[in-house]
This record gives C-alpha cells, sequence and structure tokens, in this order.
C-alpha cells in the first residue's frame, strides 16, 4: 500500500506542476502533502506491528491510517480531476509526465463523452430538473484507474527491462 501511494503522490506532484490553474495546482499540492505524511505513518506503524506482533492496539493503528490513505489517495484523484477540467500546460519530454498528461487526456475526453451524450439525451422533468433516477454517473478519475486495473489483471505481465516503476505502470 505504500508504494502504491507513493505512486498516487508522484501523480499528483506531476499534474500540480503542469495545472494552469494556481488553486487548483496548490490544493494538489497540498492533497499529495498530505497523502505523503499519511504513507511515511503508515509504514512507522506496519513496521512497528512487524515487531511487536499481533498486537490489537497495532492493528487498529495500522487500519485506521490505511483508512486515512483511501481518503488521501481520493482527495488527491479529486483534486487531479479538478487540475484536469482548468487545463494542463504541455509535458516536458519525460516519459512519466507524457504518460500522465495521456492519461489525464483520456479521462477528459470520456468525461466530455458522457457530458455530450447527457445533453443530447436530456432525462429532464416537467419543471426542467435533470432525473436521477436511470442517470449515468460522471466517469471520475478513479472509475478510469479501476477500469486499467480490471483490464491490466486480464493480460500477461512481461517483464520490464527497467526496474523503476513509472507512475501509471501501477495503474495507480
Amino acid at each position: 500500500m505504500v508504494s502504491d501511494g507513493q505512486v498516487v503522490v508522484k501523480f499528483g506532484n506531476i499534474l500540480a506542476k503542469h495545472c494552469q490553474d494556481q488553486r487548483c495546482s496548490t490544493d494538489l499540492l497540498h492533497a499529495a502533502e498530505h497523502t505523503q505524511s499519511i504513507i511515511s505513518q503508515l509504514g512507522i506503524v506496519a513496521r512497528v506491528k512487524a515487531v511487536t506482533g499481533e498486537s490489537k492496539a497495532s492493528s487498529e493503528l495500522l487500519l485506521i491510517n490505511v483508512q486515512n490513505l483511501i481518503q488521501a489517495v481520493q482527495h488527491v484523484l479529486r483534486a487531479a480531476e479538478a487540475a484536469c477540467v482548468k487545463g494542463l500546460g504541455q509535458p516536458s519530454a519525460d516519459p512519466e509526465e507524457q504518460e500522465v498528461a495521456a492519461f489525464c487526456q483520456q479521462w477528459r475526453k470520456n468525461l466530455t463523452q458522457h457530458r455530450a451524450k447527457e445533453a443530447l439525451n436530456s432525462d429532464r422533468d416537467e419543471l426542467g430538473l435533470r432525473k436521477t433516477r436511470g442517470a449515468k454517473a460522471e466517469p471520475t478519475l478513479m472509475s478510469l484507474v479501476q477500469e486499467q486495473t480490471s483490464q491490466s489483471r486480464n493480460i500477461p505481465k512481461h517483464p520490464s527491462p527497467r526496474k523503476e516503476h513509472t507512475v501509471m505502470d501501477r495503474h495507480l
């Protein structure tokens, strides 16, 4: 969980670097820093638990830190969505930055298509309010990550010639 959390932090930092909206960039940096803090705490608690063994207190503390990490990752992804909607600058020649940009462009394309379909298939009541029954939720970065993760489970993995994981290798 710690290494996967690091991937999300790196993803957030790359997006914050390229976000054109200062407020979104700042929010994304704060979310990434908060996530990094929780990752550090989780690592410490996990090491302590490994030494102390099966202690109810250490198990509860570990569980609380995992729940906090999940919430922090969700915050990073919501801030990343806002940054993508506000607009991103051109990524550098760094392959990781280009991979992050391509991932975000795919999500934004999915979001735009979803909104266009919703506009064409307007399910409005007599007052002009959108009906919630049967309405399909807008795509989120989290749903795109989950979709890619489920697809990658069905594809046999080949060893990568490089030792270092990129941000999107682990599909967040």
